[in-house]
Formats: C-alpha cells, sequence, structure tokens
C-alpha cells in the first residue's frame, strides 16, 4: 500500500546529502488538494507515510512549522525539506534530484502537460 498511516514523523535533522528515509503526507479528511495528491502518487507507484493532523497535535504542529505557522494540507516532508500543497510534478522532481532511492526502481517520470511545457517556455 502506497500510503501508510502513522502517528507523526521522525523530525530528528538530518545531515545535508544523507537519504532521508521516507516520505511524510501531512492531510486532513475532507482535503480536496489532499485526495488528488493522493492518488496522483498512489498511480506513479510513490510510497509515503500519511499523517491526518485532525488525529496528532504533533503531526498539525509539523504542519505548521513548515506553513508559517498555518495547518495547510497537504503538506510533504522529505528529510528536513517541506513542501506545502505541492503537486506531484513539484515533488517527483525534488525526489529525483534529491532521493532518488525513494522512488520507486522501475520509475519513468511521466512528460510534463501542455501547461507545464509552456510555463517551462515562458519562464524557461
Amino acid at each position: 500500500m502506497a500510503g501508510l498511516q502513522a502517528g507523526m514523523a521522525d523530525d530528528t535533522a538530518q545531515a545535508e546529502g544523507s537519504p532521508a528515509a521516507q516520505i511524510d503526507l501531512y492531510w486532513r479528511p475532507g482535503c480536496g488538494f489532499c485526495m488528488m495528491l493522493q492518488r496522483k502518487l498512489d498511480k506513479l507507484g510513490i510510497d509515503r507515510v500519511e499523517h491526518n493532523i485532525w488525529d496528532d497535535p504533533t503531526d498539525a504542529a509539523i504542519v505548521r512549522q513548515h506553513a508559517n505557522g498555518n495547518e495547510t494540507v497537504p503538506t510533504v516532508v522529505v528529510g528536513s525539506q517541506g513542501f506545502v500543497n505541492p503537486s506531484a510534478g513539484e515533488l517527483i522532481a525534488y525526489l529525483g534530484v534529491h532521493h532518488p532511492h525513494l522512488l520507486p526502481d522501475d520509475f519513468d517520470a511521466p512528460e510534463p502537460g501542455i501547461a507545464s511545457r509552456l510555463v517551462g517556455k515562458v519562464f524557461g
């Protein structure tokens, strides 16, 4: 199963360049953006540990650390790097460069959509 439920992330600091042990996805029930990201990561076969911020105040506190004091979800934490409301593409790009071991062994990044290609052409 790609999305595992857990209590809280291991928030111990990791040395630069050391591999992150896991992808932590913080969510809450009823969050449409969370569901979209969860479905996309499932489709891509990307494993992660999921944390419902309404179940554990410590998880909500971790989100606030990465979201300027807000409880904005989805928030994804990989090692010490946090992403607030990331797209699957942003997360994949980061993992591919910094933590490729967290991607499936047979992972092929999907081709960017037309909007992503246009943005890339315009903004380089």
